[in-house]
């Protein structure tokens, strides 16, 4: 089982200081994967850097050269959550390549899956602007490449970082080649993903959101993985899954409240190794969003990398969740959207 992944320095370089999304996500992170001695084990994948052209396939013009100038003016703040520094453009052009040579890997059987360790993160950068820590797309850049370049009409986004991805349903909102799954804390920031957002003209059907109450954990979002997403899925047969992880989801997480554990984790990403085992000849790419705890991000994602290579004995050194009384109410969630998307 050839598993990649994608890590360049370049992506320390945007340094955001004491900000939750700062470099010491991925140092822990690359420092526990070669603790565990599983860094060896994975296939590297050399990031580039995105072209403008590939960039403009998602975002205007004149948000490339925002984000570029205020890079070279020395950084600053692009939005109330979103700081940038000297090396913040050159790390968002290295961020959003690094999935576009992990999706050349994987069309090209160089690999089986991928992960994608990048920063800064993407889901939130709409069209026009920076936001949510995110400065380009990186998952809605390499979703393009798929349908342009490889010639893909049916590309699965699933994205189960604690917010929504509102950048990446805009990105393919009319769009039926793209079929943008998310599961999310709501009502929560950005304020988007309410069930009734379902996509416009001929992309009416394929934005599937599930805006989940507080405090669900493992046995809720895997009771919407296959209530949900597997039907659905099965009907749009995907060629390629790709995936925005956010692991702001744990338990332990100061930015959220939800309640998965590393387990848990490894449960979602053996469930989508299934899938796209079934749907589409194995063809997973993962890449990173959020998550600030930095124990429990590192131990995920070295879980995740764990069940991408088909190991079953993977351990959870953070531990489930403290005992809540009372269980979310993600029945009646699951019936809305049922409803509402038709699915049976």
């Amino acid at each position: 089982m050839n598993v990649g992944y994608v890590y360049n320095p370049i992506y320390l370089e945007h340094d955001t200081g004491s900000h939750v999304e700062n470099s010491t996500r991925l140092t822990e992170t690359i420092s526990v994967l070669k603790e565990s001695n599983l860094l060896d084990q994975l296939i590297n994948i050399p990031a580039r850097a995105a072209t403008e052209e590939e960039l403009l396939e998602i975002h205007i013009k004149s948000h490339i050269q925002n984000v570029a100038n205020v890079a070279k003016a020395g950084g600053g703040w692009l939005d109330t959550d979103t700081i940038t520094s000297s090396h913040s453009y050159e790390a968002a052009l290295y961020a959003a390549g690094g999935l576009l040579t992990a999706l050349d890997s994987l069309m090209n059987n160089d690999v089986n899956s991928a992960f994608a360790l990048v920063r800064p993160p993407g889901h939130h950068a709409t069209k026009r602007r920076a936001m949510g820590f995110c400065l380009f797309n990186n998952i809605a850049v390499a979703t393009k490449q798929a349908l342009k370049k490889y010639n893909l009409n049916r590309v699965l986004i699933v994205d189960f970082d604690v917010h929504h991805g509102n950048g990446s349903q805009d990105s393919f909102y009319d769009d039926p080649n793209v079929l943008y799954f998310s599961t999310h804390l709501y009502p929560y920031y950005p304020g988007t993903g309410f069930i009734e957002q379902t996509g416009s003209g001929a992309g009416i059907g394929y934005t599937l959101n599930v805006p989940m109450p507080a405090w669900c954990g493992d046995a809720e979002y895997m009771k919407v993985f296959n209530k949900i997403l597997l039907p659905a899925a099965r009907h749009f047969q995907p060629q390629i899954i790709m995936v925005s992880a956010g692991y702001d989801t744990h338990w332990s997480d100061h930015l959220a409240f939800m309640q998965m554990s590393v387990s848990g984790f490894a449960k979602i990403t053996g469930y989508l190794k299934d899938l796209a085992n079934e749907l589409c000849d194995g063809k997973l790419l993962f890449t990173l969003e959020g998550g600030y705890n930095i124990e429990a991000l590192a131990h995920s994602i070295k879980a995740t990398f764990e069940a991408l290579m088909g190991k079953t004995n993977i351990s959870d050194p953070i531990g489930p969740a403290p005992e809540r009384s009372g269980l979310p109410d993600i029945d009646s969630v699951i019936d809305s959207v049922l409803k509402t998307h038709r699915i049976d």
